[in-house]
């Protein structure tokens, strides 16, 4: 843990005259620090280098960079790319068992958006794999609402880390009205 910094005596002097319009809550003391009269740093004077030589450096072996996590890549309707090709095809094919579907028909975009996110933790909690997400076609033959913005919250940051894969659905399973959702494992469950 690394040791907190003390504040200079510019910053003591700065924060009084910022907070000199501050009342104390009720039941509270403002504490007062004396003015110091003068630092040691301000009391000695700085030695005249002598050396020709490059003051040195912190650190002479500087520490490895750490890994950076790379983002997850984007996640577009169709794309397999972060699975593997046997569960992919599966996948595209709809061909895979759905674990659970949630229906999003009659909700505004604050209510579907709210319990999608709460189904895919769900699920990703419960271990669920293929889930089934029925957004519905939208009226008078349009993209609906709830269908466009539907691959945008599962690409959301606090979805994404969960979601592996987005399919349109096959006609059984509601076709353009729906979509497959692949949830990733979670790799600390002890079952």
């Amino acid at each position: 843990m690394t040791r907190r910094r003390l504040p200079t005596p510019d910053e003591r002097r700065l924060w009084r005259i910022a907070m000199r319009d501050a009342e104390p809550m009720p039941g509270r003391q403002i504490e007062t620090e004396p003015e110091p009269l003068a630092t040691m740093a301000e009391l000695v004077e700085e030695p005249v280098a002598t050396s020709l030589a490059p003051p040195p450096t912190a650190r002479q072996h500087p520490s490895p960079p750490r890994p950076v996590r790379a983002p997850h890549p984007p996640l577009t309707p169709g794309s397999t790319a972060n699975i593997d090709r046997r569960t992919g095809d599966r996948f595209r094919r709809g061909e895979l068992e759905i674990d659970g579907r949630i229906d999003l028909h009659g909700m505004t975009q604050a209510q579907a958006h709210t319990a999608l996110a709460s189904f895919v933790h769900r699920a990703w909690n419960e271990g669920r794999r293929c889930v089934l997400v029925i957004t519905g076609k939208g009226s008078f033959g349009g993209l609906g609402v709830l269908r466009q913005a539907t691959p945008r919250w599962l690409a959301d940051p606090a979805l994404r880390p969960m979601v592996l894969a987005i399919q349109p659905a096959r006609p059984k399973d509601g076709g353009d009205g729906a979509l497959y959702v692949l949830i990733k494992r979670r790799r600390d469950r002890k079952d």
